[in-house]
Parts: structure tokens; sequence; C-alpha cells
């Protein structure tokens, strides 16, 4: 069995659809706080949701390939639902539990060193960042099934 990869267009569009996701949030933090900040290329959380792109596009590119009624379609709309329920549900949360306890730790220990590294804040999304990437996976998706 031969693999490869570089021939599989529903995992390049996935793919595409997940690097384009992670650019805007550059271009959108540009606009947002006038610096251009590199790191948001590779960070989680923010605006678009590219969890919520790469499964949008993933799914849609399934369901383009084999069929919308097919059981491949279905697991992957599935795992697309977890993925995007867990970007905005239990990520958003342990973000909002980091945020609250750097803040203790700021107030407590305010006139001590403390040697720990602050707590990611940004892990999870918004139910808006999380739309917008699913509707730019699947609209890549919809855009490159048009090249294949």
């Amino acid at each position: 069995m031969e693999v490869n990869l570089v021939n599989n267009p529903i995992l390049l569009v996935a793919l595409l659809a997940c690097f384009v996701a992670q650019a805007l949030k550059v271009v959108v933090e540009l606009i947002k706080n006038r610096k251009l900040n590199l790191r948001s290329l590779v960070s989680t959380g923010g605006m678009p949701s590219a969890h919520s792109a790469l499964v949008g596009a993933l799914a849609t590119g399934i369901g383009q390939t084999v069929g919308f009624n097919s059981p491949e379609f279905a697991i992957a709309a599935l795992f697309a639902v977890i993925v995007m329920y867990d970007a905005a549900g239990v990520r958003q949360a342990a973000g909002k539990q980091a945020r609250i306890l750097n803040q203790i730790i700021d107030e407590l220990f305010e006139d001590h060193e403390f040697n720990e590294e602050k707590l990611k804040e940004l892990l999870g999304h918004t139910f808006t960042q999380v739309f917008v990437g699913l509707a730019l996976g699947v609209g890549i998706s919809l855009v490159a099934a048009r090249a294949f």
C-alpha cells in the first residue's frame, strides 16, 4: 500500500483552512492592537478558530467526496461537533480558570518572587470565533472543490 499524503485533497484542504485561520489571527491582532504579533501564528484561542476551520473543511470535503449521506461524513461531522464544543466549552472554561488563578497568584504573591510561569489564559474560543472558523473551513472546502 502506497502512502502519498500530498495527493489527498481532503487532507490538503483541511490543512489549508487551518493555516488560513492561523494567518487571519495575525491580521485580526494587527487590526485590534495595531501591532504585528507573529506568535498568533502558533497560538490557541483567538479569532477565528483554526480547529473549527480544520474540522469544518474536513467534514465538508468528505461530504463533497463520498456524499453527505455517507457514514464517513457522519463520523467527520460528529468529530467536528465534538472539537468545536470542546473549543467553545471546556477549553474556554479552562482559560477563565487560568485567568482567575493568575489573578489570585498576583494578589497573594505580589511582594514575593513566584517561580512558576503564569497559566495560559487564551485557550478556548467564543461561540463567534468557533462559528467564523467553521464558516471559513466550509467556505475554503467549497471553493477548493472547484480546483480539484
